[in-house]
């Protein structure tokens, strides 16, 4: 495993016998406590956990058959936004098939966009001696960076690049995707484009919100926040919004829906109202039978399985001791143009 990018060793990991000293108690007791087991007294209780976390003590959940000479695990932990989200779903297919490649196994867990869940999972890993991470975060600055450095576990992110220094990403040109879909309804003749898109905190969905507005200022239209819909981070919070956009005085001649669950939300509305033919709508990210729907959904598209890979590349390479510095890898989107973004606006 390679040591950490701030050039410090890596801090030996405590022992359960480390644990047992600090806290005055016998190796067996710090085993009940953390196993949850009854005749321990609430005082010896704290005391070890204690002991714990003064320590950083992560019990090894790995049966001791399964740990290699060399202490991997031949194990890695893998923190996507949600496992029933398409995007999410085609990394984890594409980094789980070239980890099987190498004969390691892949922990999953979803963040649902919640920093404590990730916190939570990132913790799960460790106990379990995860040799790397592949990460999505919800968190700029996650609080957990630190704790991985001084344990020489490396750490790829994908998606959302946290606002660190030292740090692997591979994520999507969210911003130029997002300028040209929006882009090319304004090449259609449209002028009032709504933006739907996710929680603003998101660094990809300020970076798409971000494209929206450069297509926008480049075209000389003026902004309308009236038009612009933000915290929308699932279907039916979409479905309502862009229903409520729909019934305005001025609705829309077009929409720009800037993640995909919200683009499914996007297209429930318009079916509801019989607008699927009169509302131009180009989302950001793919769907699933996309191109069978009528009209076709015009996207833009990411390449999970291009994220996947390299990031589970980068990774490896890490933990065959690559020094290479940390880089940001952006994987560009292309615009797939299949109907409902060439609606033209009535006149």
């Amino acid at each position: 495993m390679s040591a950490p990018r701030s050039g410090r060793e890596a801090r030996p990991r405590a022992t359960m016998k480390q644990v047992a000293a600090l806290a005055g108690v016998g190796i067996k007791t710090v085993s009940r406590v953390i196993n949850e087991e009854p005749n321990v007294s609430a005082a010896t209780a704290a005391r070890v956990w204690d002991a714990i976390s003064a320590l950083d003590y992560q019990p090894d959940l790995q049966a001791g058959s399964l740990r290699r000479a060399d202490g991997r695990t031949r194990t890695l932990g893998l923190l996507v936004g949600s496992v029933d989200n398409p995007f999410a779903g085609a990394i984890h297919r594409v980094i789980e098939d070239l980890a099987a490649e190498q004969g390691v196994a892949v922990f999953a867990s979803s963040l649902d966009d919640d920093p404590a869940r990730e916190s939570s999972a990132i913790r799960a890993f460790l106990q379990r001696r995860v040799d790397g991470l592949i990460l999505t975060t919800a968190s700029h600055r996650p609080d957990y960076l630190p704790q991985l450095r001084q344990r020489g576990i490396p750490a790829v992110f994908v998606d959302r690049e946290p606002q660190a220094d030292g740090v692997d990403t591979v994520a999507s040109d969210n911003r130029a995707g997002s300028q040209a879909g929006v882009a090319h309804l304004i090449a259609g003749g449209h002028r009032r484009i709504a933006l739907l898109t996710d929680r603003l905190d998101l660094i990809t969905a300020t970076d798409r919100r971000d494209g929206y507005l450069d297509a926008l200022s480049a075209a000389g239209i003026p902004r309308d926040d009236a038009l612009m819909i933000s915290d929308l981070h699932d279907v039916d919070a979409a479905r309502a919004a862009t229903a409520r956009l729909l019934s305005a005085d001025e609705p829309p001649t077009a929409i720009f829906s800037a993640q995909n669950l919200v683009t499914i939300g996007a297209l429930h509305a318009l079916r509801d109202a019989n607008r699927s033919r009169s509302v131009a709508l180009v989302g950001f990210d793919d769907l699933p039978l996309a191109d069978l729907l009528e009209p076709g959904v015009t996207v833009v598209a990411q390449d999970p399985h291009e994220i996947g890979r390299l990031a589970a590349e980068r990774l490896f390479a890490l933990l065959a001791g690559s020094d290479a510095p940390a880089s940001r890898i952006v994987v560009p989107t292309r615009l797939i143009p299949r109907g409902s973004g060439e609606i033209a606006p009535a006149i």
